[in-house]
């Protein structure tokens, strides 16, 4: 096991973002909000496609709390079609250079391509995030080189259209902590500060219940890598199952929300620095209280 090393602030193209831990001055982890701008997102696709509306919800984010937005053209949930990358500019290209420009929060432009990566960089964007782990384009790592912005590598098994086939892991903390290693290893010789780089351990991507139960129980691990750990487990299938066992019948989505937070409250517990959700304002309303 590596010695424990908690980063103090993660590195973006032009901002700094001081992290939670020891002696720091944030109490809490980081909420990163979700701009989803696409018809087919599995928790609230369709909501905000216009330009108008995804900018509009951005901003009531902001409100809300965030901390970082994350917007993304391309829905990765279960068997879900490719996008274009064309497309997937047309649907992002306006509303990460309004929000970039129209608040202080940084955005980060939720992507596995390198070029759409490139264009959200020049228009503001401060992060890629990649749920490929800058593994899915061969380009990707040369864009987040060239643009010096900061990355978020993610854990995922198979693609989407594949990924919830038959998930199959001997331990799945040690083999996705094994390949984030891996990860962090191959990004910082590509020339990647590390300061620079976030790992995610991919909560409901190519994983069962039982697969993100464990992740849950065990993220405090993953500080060992050194990065910032982000964990997106918001509204997701696992927190609904968890609630219908409990109450004997499917979750709304308020009680999903409500689990989300109860999850990001054990995540702040465990010393997770970033948490990736919709319901920015009532998991930053939990976390203020759990940090007291």
């Amino acid at each position: 096991m590596e010695g424990v090393h908690r980063p103090s602030i993660w590195r973006l193209k032009t901002q700094v973002l001081e992290l939670p831990g020891p002696g720091a001055n944030v109490r809490r982890p980081l909420v990163m909000g979700i701009v989803n701008v696409t018809p087919d997102s599995f928790s609230d696709g369709g909501r905000h496609a216009d330009v108008e509306e995804a900018v509009a919800h951005g901003l009531e984010l902001i409100a809300d709390g965030a901390d970082i937005l994350d917007v993304g053209g391309e829905s990765t949930r279960p068997f879900s079609a490719p996008v274009e990358a064309e497309e997937e500019w047309r649907r992002v290209g306006e509303v990460v250079r309004r929000l970039a420009h129209e608040s202080g929060v940084p955005v980060s432009i939720d992507t596995s391509k390198a070029a759409v990566a490139a264009r959200a960089v020049e228009a503001g964007a401060e992060i890629i995030n990649d749920v490929t782990g800058l593994e899915g384009d061969p380009d990707m790592l040369r864009v987040a080189l060239d643009t010096g912005a900061a990355v978020c590598a993610m854990h995922m098994q198979g693609t989407p259209q594949t990924m919830q086939v038959a998930p199959r892991y001997d331990d799945v903390v040690a083999e996705i902590h094994a390949y984030l290693r891996g990860r962090r290893d191959a990004l910082e010789r590509a020339g990647i500060q590390r300061e620079r780089i976030c790992l995610d351990p991919g909560i409901g991507f190519g994983k069962t219940h039982e697969h993100n139960l464990a992740l849950l129980a065990a993220a405090g691990r993953f500080l060992d890598l050194g990065t910032p750990i982000l964990v997106g487990h918001s509204r997701k299938g696992f927190i609904g199952k968890a609630i219908e066992r409990a109450l004997g019948r499917p979750a709304t989505l308020a009680e999903r929300d409500a689990g989300t937070a109860g999850a990001a409250c054990r995540l702040a517990t465990a010393g997770i620095q970033i948490v990736r959700v919709h319901a920015v304002g009532i998991v930053r309303a939990a976390l203020e209280l759990h940090g007291r």
